[in-house]
Order: C-alpha cells, then structure tokens, then sequence
C-alpha cells in the first residue's frame, strides 16, 4: 500500500511538471483580452456603418502637425499678410539652412536671387514669375509664409514638404532677397 502511494505521489509529481511550460502561459483567464480578433479594412465591421476604416472625429489633429488657422482665400492671404510675423527670434533663423531649402523647393522657379529666372523659367516651362524686388508686390513675413503654406496661382502648395520652422527659415531667406535686390 505504501508503494502504491509513493507510486502514485511520483506519478502526479511527474505530470504537474511535465506540463508546466514556462514559455507561454498554461491558462488564460479571459482569452479575447489577450488575442483580440482581426478585422479586414473594409470587410465587414462591428461599426454601426459596416466600415472599419472610419474617419477621424472632427476636431482631430494628426500628431506633430500644427493647424493654420488662417483661410486659403484672398482675405486670408490679405490678413496674413498684415498681421502674420515669424515666430522665430533672431537667434534661431539660420539664413544658411534657409537658403539650402530655398534652393530645393523654390529656386528652380524663382531663381536662386529671387530675380523670377530659375531654371524652368529660362527654359520657359513657366512663365510670369515676378521678381522679390517688383513695385506691386509689397510681400511680407506673412504674405510668404501664406503662399508656401497654400500656394498662389500656379504654384502649388510646400505645406507637406516643409515643417512649420523650415517654412519660416524659408521665409526669412526670401526676406533676406528682397532685401539684397532692393539695394
């Protein structure tokens, strides 16, 4: 009797650890909260609409993206251009880097002096790009910054290209050749 025991005592022994896996867990107590189920994108939904690809909640701003809340219009440009001013001190405008990102994004059109005699004006890709220096263009800080964010006429828009302080180093580089041609 007493082997038997001791029989039986090695046996429940022997199958408590050779079921023992320490790699994943033996039992889950609520499994759905640890494996949750996948959902095709556009297959059928829990969503009350049938979609599960559902669009932001208004008022939802991507992560490291800063809203203008200036309008893409003709009085937003004009209210840009008399109350917009940079935010960079003169400490952190860097007319080195600006002029890199003006010579990438703007000089092939406007020219490297800001003359309106870039590369696809000679070549007369484009044409009526007017000089920084023009008499009826009374540009500022603001104007700039406007027509990078939204573009004007044919130029499109650098909003997507440019972060918000590489816009406004751009804005100070052109400021800079404005400032250069009226000499």
């Amino acid at each position: 009797m007493k082997s038997l025991i001791k029989i039986l005592v090695v046996a429940v022994v022997l199958v408590a650890v050779s079921c023992k896996n320490d790699t994943a867990p033996n039992y889950q107590f609520m499994p759905n909260m640890y494996e949750s189920a996948g959902y095709e994108t556009y297959g059928e939904a829990a969503f009350p609409n049938g979609v599960e690809a559902q669009v932001p909640v208004k008022g939802t701003v991507a992560r490291g993206h800063i809203p203008f809340d200036i309008e893409n219009s003709t009085a937003g440009y004009e209210l840009a251009k008399t109350t917009l001013v940079s935010p960079l001190d003169s400490t952190q405008v860097d007319l080195e880097r600006g002029k890199a990102l003006y010579d990438i994004y703007c000089g092939i059109c406007h020219g490297n002096k800001g003359k309106g005699q870039g590369k696809l004006v000679k070549r007369e890709k484009i044409l009526g790009i007017p000089s920084y220096d023009d008499a009826g263009r009374a540009i500022t800080a603001g104007s700039i910054y406007h027509t990078i964010y939204y573009g004007k006429n044919a130029m499109g828009s650098y909003a997507n290209q440019l972060k918000e302080e590489e816009r406004w180093q751009v804005v100070s580089y052109v400021l800079k050749l404005k400032a250069d041609l009226e000499k």
